[in-house]
């Protein structure tokens, strides 16, 4: 093994050790928990969880019998001649009191309610939907600060070999065994490198920022070891079963049902609801009161381009949502084989990686060293051959990077086990 690569592996050791002994002082931030943070500190879902609980409150608010009406009036008041404004002279003249009732069936307050019901198993879905994105999204930042992370390492171990590189064409030339141009060469190395590292400093504050949005101010623990990412919870043989549990499909599903309870207040709406009135009557102390009863029924003289027509609208706004659930189905099942043939392909991409090209790269660089040792061959071709080696480890650690975006893509895919969308279907009961 050469100096230069003992002195790159010395300079990534140290790293690592810097980086463990900085993670026991503040603790290691694996995936696991950054998602967790996530979760607890989402607001989202506690907007969805509060929809939720308004729309249950409004399904028992409507699942009651209208409020009665009390009624108060005055009748056949004279307005003229020697008895007006008097409520007693004029046997027609009637103070009433009445109370009015407006009866719904049990089978249409039902619906009602159960219009409510759905809208809040909307809200709870819409709940599980925010949080596979919430995973999501913390999964592929942590999972890019990471890489990103490494790749400011790769760099700055290079940086720490070029600069020796440098001093030694220093010294050879002092010496006299070499020409300043191999130390031109050197230095115009080095400061390739400083440029690519801070590149990549720049590239890991926005990916700390990214994080930061999600989980706060543990986003500048050290993180934890990388998760494997040769398996996930998807196959291929079971893909299409599973999606049946995407939260987007599971969504549509339950504004699939909330349409139906639409269709079904609005078939209930085609019975009318009737009106009692019950009213007694005073008149002066000469003549005898009065009890009225009264019944109102109201008369749907055009339902067919009234009433009709409504139960029409939404049996045809719930097709388009049935049509709607169909067609998303199938994106998202071939969005999922799509990740799951490239994750694949990535792995095997990657194995080559190690088993050829990393290595040929590696022994092209020692064989261009020993011949500018050697005295057959100059710097310049050395140091390409370390630069083509460097864009060989940074194009594999870019397409480690790629995988694990689409293993975060398929892991995150489903709602996790404790949030799985069975919304409750029953409406709690009114308080007495």
């Amino acid at each position: 093994m050469s100096f230069h690569s003992l002195v790159l592996q010395a300079a990534v050791v140290a790293c690592i050790l810097a980086a463990a002994v900085s993670g026991r002082a503040a603790g290691l931030l694996s995936l696991d928990e950054a998602v967790r943070l996530a979760t607890a500190r989402s607001r989202q879902l506690d907007a969805h969880n509060a929809a939720a609980a308004a729309a249950r409150e409004r399904a028992v608010a409507a699942g009651q019998p209208a409020d009665p009406v009390v009624k108060f009036g005055v009748n056949n008041l004279p307005v003229t001649g020697a008895d007006r404004y008097r409520l007693t002279p004029d046997f027609m003249t009637m103070r009433s009191v009445g109370l009015m009732q407006e009866i719904t069936r049990a089978d249409k307050l039902k619906s009602r309610a159960g219009r409510f019901e759905r809208e809040a198993d909307v809200a709870l879905a819409g709940g599980a939907v925010a949080l596979a994105q919430l995973r999501r999204d913390t999964a592929l930042a942590w999972l890019d600060l990471m890489y990103q992370q490494r790749m400011a390492a790769l760099m700055r171990g290079l940086l720490a070999e070029s600069a020796l590189q440098v001093t030694a064409t220093d010294t050879a030339y002092s010496v006299g065994r070499g020409s300043q141009a191999d130390s031109f060469v050197a230095r115009s190395a080095v400061a390739h490198i400083e440029d690519r590292l801070h590149q990549s400093v720049l590239l890991v504050a926005a990916a700390t920022t990214r994080l930061e949005r999600w989980i706060g101010s543990p986003a500048h623990q050290t993180l934890g070891a990388a998760p494997p990412l040769a398996a996930t919870q998807l196959d291929s043989g079971t893909l299409e079963a599973h999606l049946e549990h995407h939260p987007q499909i599971q969504l549509m599903m339950r504004l699939e049902a909330l349409a139906q309870a639409e269709v079904q207040v609005a078939q209930k709406a085609k019975s009318s609801d009737w009106s009692v009135e019950l009213m007694f009557s005073q008149r002066g102390p000469a003549y005898s009161n009065m009890l009225s009863v009264n019944l109102s029924i109201p008369l749907q003289w055009d339902q067919k381009n009234r009433q009709d027509r409504e139960v029409a609208a939404r049996l045809a706004l719930l097709e388009q949502l049935r049509a709607e659930r169909e067609e998303a189905s199938r994106d998202h099942l071939a969005q999922a084989r799509a990740w799951l043939q490239q994750w694949r392909g990535n792995q095997r991409r990657m194995e080559n990686y190690d088993a050829t090209l990393v290595p040929l790269a590696a022994q092209r660089t020692q064989a261009s060293i020993a011949a500018y040792r050697g005295g057959g061959g100059t710097l310049l071709a050395a140091l390409q051959a370390r630069q083509a080696e460097i864009d060989v480890q940074l194009d594999r650690l870019k397409l480690e990077m790629e995988t694990s975006s689409l293993w975060a893509q398929l892991e995150y895919l489903l709602a996790s086990d404790g949030q799985k969308t069975a919304p409750p279907t029953n409406s709690r009961e009114a308080q007495p």
